[in-house]
């Protein structure tokens, strides 16, 4: 493994080693790992639709520079690993879950420090609660409780009627708009896409803290040029609406040390969906993070969640 070197200008320039792994399917899902073989292992999980590059370079190698392991993974139908025809094979988070696994099988990693940002949050209180012999530590980032179901909140938010009690906030009215106009026009040309893909991550890092667009853009760009199948990233939304009888067990069995990071100023999961999180968990804290939006782009926030993981995951006396 190979650790991080720095730029000149104090940009981490993150090299690890690439690698196929296969699900018990025969699913082929791409992997990179870093840092030292004797080091532990951080798995990282992302998000809805979002590929492994989805981490930033930033976060990586402070993990790596702390003396951590990482592997980061393409999700089934995102960048290089395969896609699959949804129509034909459906599936659901518990998949995506045990996809996780099999990247850990694949590297022969037995027991990992699970990290997961939004649907990976989700992913990830599902390994701890189904699989606690492989999860050492769980860090859910921009997440809610895995057995909560949005949807009837956000339809009743698109629809201007107001929360059901017990429901939990429904995404910015900012963000519920962009969405509905985008799928009332969607974009057409690959430029339109990039744009809209750049103007959809400025809405999800808020107002409170500077965005990076050129980041952004960056980010939008590569993983348009590294996905086998960029469409097939949206049947992510169709698996995690599955809402099956194992994501309903309850958070309460979950053992692995667990820390719950959420931004104070999220406009697609708003604060108290991480505060409900961490409330269903016994002994986890719950993190806030001041100003920080839904995502990775804003300056900052990628060295201050590693900040986070690393003292978390650091070896108990």
């Amino acid at each position: 493994m190979i650790k991080s070197e720095l730029r000149s200008n104090l940009l981490p320039v993150i090299k690890g080693e690439s690698a196929f792994v296969s699900n018990p399917q025969g699913l082929r899902l791409w992997t990179e790992r870093f840092g030292e073989p004797a080091d532990p292992v951080v798995l990282l999980v992302m998000g809805t639709s979002a590929q492994a590059i989805g981490w930033p370079d930033e976060l990586v190698a402070a993990l790596v520079g702390g003396g951590r392991q990482v592997i980061r993974f393409d999700h089934r139908d995102t960048g290089q690993s395969d896609c699959v025809d949804f129509a034909v094979a459906p599936y659901s988070l518990n998949d995506m879950a045990r996809d996780a696994l099999s990247v850990l099988d694949g590297h022969q990693v037995a027991a990992a420090h699970i990290a997961g940002a939004s649907l990976g949050g989700a992913i990830g209180q599902y390994l701890a609660v189904h699989y606690p012999d492989r999860v050492r530590t769980l860090t859910a980032i921009m997440t809610s409780p895995l057995g909560y179901q949005a949807g009837p909140a956000w339809a009743r938010a698109l629809a201007g009627e107001p929360p059901e009690p017990g429901d939990l906030p429904a995404p910015s009215p900012e963000f519920l708009g962009h969405i509905a106009a985008m799928a009332s026009s969607p974009p057409g040309t690959p430029e339109e896409r990039l744009r809209a893909s750049v103007e959809t991550w400025r809405i999800l890092n808020g107002t409170a803290r500077p965005f990076d667009a050129t980041a952004a853009r960056r980010n939008v760009e590569e993983s348009a040029a590294r996905a086998r199948n960029l469409r097939a990233a949206d049947q992510h939304d169709l698996a995690a609406r599955q809402m099956t009888a194992e994501r309903q067990a309850p958070l309460s069995r979950i053992t692995a040390p667990t820390l719950v990071i959420h931004g104070t100023a999220d406009p697609l999961l708003p604060l108290a969906n991480g505060a409900a999180l961490a409330a269903l968990i016994p002994g986890a804290r719950f993190q806030k993070v001041p100003g920080m939006g839904h995502g990775f782009f804003s300056p900052g926030i990628p060295a201050h969640l590693a900040r986070l993981i690393l003292n978390h995951t650091r070896p108990q006396p």
